[in-house]
């Protein structure tokens, strides 16, 4: 979450990836640090899956991530 805010700081675009199990997490950073940056959750868990898992949960969540570097701080959506 530092990252992105440091990134969006500079102006340059970002987007977090995070699983489903750190929304409220995320909201909390995202509060603290006095901005809302773009952001995606995937379904969790992540690290017991498989190579072909992961392409597939990235190729799931593309579209939405595309979206909000485009769309840009506060959009932040599931995959």
């Amino acid at each position: 979450m530092h990252d992105i805010v440091d990134l969006e700081g500079r102006g340059i675009p970002g987007v977090f990836v995070a699983s489903t199990e750190f929304v409220a997490a995320a909201a909390a950073q995202s509060a603290a640090l006095g901005l809302e940056p773009a952001g995606v959750f995937v379904a969790h868990p992540i690290q017991d899956r498989t190579d072909d898992e992961l392409r597939a949960l990235a190729d799931e969540a593309f579209e939405a991530i595309l979206a909000a570097v485009v769309s840009g701080p506060g959009s932040t959506s599931g995959a």
